[in-house]
């Protein structure tokens, strides 16, 4: 679930910034974009909280460590993107 999730955030922010490139509204995919990383970031947490339940510490060791480095990274990097125009807008206007 994800994996979806985290496709339709990278999605979401492409429209972002394409329509922002076009000049049309794009606080809607914005907000979509970000909406769409927290919910994986969450699904994400939900699936570690399945390994737990199960006790299952070899998938926890294997994957967890990677994961969090991984789910940080992506999710500062779709912060910036998706705020990115609103921060061209702000300039813009100095």
């Amino acid at each position: 679930m994800w994996f979806i999730l985290g496709l339709i955030a990278i999605a979401a922010t492409c429209i972002n910034l394409y329509l922002y490139a076009t000049g049309r509204d794009y606080k809607l995919a914005m907000a979509m974009g970000l909406s769409f990383t927290a919910l994986t970031v969450v699904a994400d947490y939900s699936m570690v909280s399945d390994w737990v339940n199960a006790e299952d510490w070899s998938a926890l060791l294997d994957v967890v460590p990677t994961m969090a480095v991984v789910l940080w990274v992506l999710t500062v990097l779709s912060i910036l993107l998706n705020m990115t125009p609103i921060l061209l807008e702000l300039k813009n206007k100095k």
